[in-house]
Parts: C-alpha cells; structure tokens; sequence
C-alpha cells in the first residue's frame, strides 16, 4: 500500500504549507481547498484517505462541509484542524462524523499522532487549556 492520500482545507495558505511540511514526506498531499464547496466536490472526486480540514472557512464550513460529505456516503477519515477549543466546537464535529480535532497550537505536537489513531479506527482530541501558551 502506498502513502496516506491527504486532502487540506484550509483558508489560510500558510497554515496549509505548514502542514504540508508537517507531513512530508510519509503522506502524499493530493489536494488543497480553501473553503468548504471546494472540499466537498475535491473529496468525492479525488476519494482521499484523510481530509485534514478547518471549521471556520468560506462558502461553507467544515462542519457543514463534513456533515455533507457523510450523507452522500463518504467514508473517509476526518481530523479538523482548529482554533475553537470549546467543547461545543468539538461535539459538532465528532456528531459530523470527524474522527479527530487538533487545535491549531497544538497541531506540531499532535497531527501524526492524531493521524495513526484515525487512520487505526480511533478518537484522537487534542488536549488544550486556554491558558496553555502555543508551542
């Protein structure tokens, strides 16, 4: 089997690049998206592995974006990438269908770790006090 196919979405490029490099070179980034339109019709055409997506994005959330992308039958794992660490943030996003929630400080300490539990068929949720500084 080759290497995890992984689809971004995310609005912000430098956060995109940065976890592109997070990533290589064991996973092969097959798309990126900036708003949540654009990761729905990238993930039914190009069947990732992985979506690594942001809640808060144009046209369309990530929540939203997720929700959507279950109900036409999607199977593929979900982690979103985020700055919300309220809880409310990330029952919405478990009831969506995601399997992982990294907040955005934590992503450099988290993503791979993150990624081997989903892809495993686990929950991964970043653990992140509000009064935590940002590695």
């Amino acid at each position: 089997m080759g290497p995890v196919r992984v689809l971004l979405a995310d609005d912000h490029p430098h956060f995109s690049e940065m976890v592109e490099s997070l990533l290589f070179p064991g996973f092969e980034i097959i798309g990126k998206v900036a708003d949540g339109r654009a990761l729905i019709e990238a993930a039914l055409r190009l069947k990732p592995d992985l979506i690594l997506t942001d809640i808060s994005m144009p046209i369309l959330n990530g929540i939203d974006a997720a929700e959507e992308l279950r109900k036409m039958g999607c199977t593929t794992k979900v982690i979103f990438l985020t700055v919300h660490s309220d809880a409310e943030f990330v029952r919405s996003c478990l009831a969506a269908g995601a399997f992982g929630y990294i907040v955005k400080p934590r992503v450099a300490l988290d993503l791979l770790p993150a990624i081997r539990r989903v892809l495993a068929g686990h929950v991964f949720v970043s653990t992140y006090d509000v009064d935590e500084t940002p590695a």
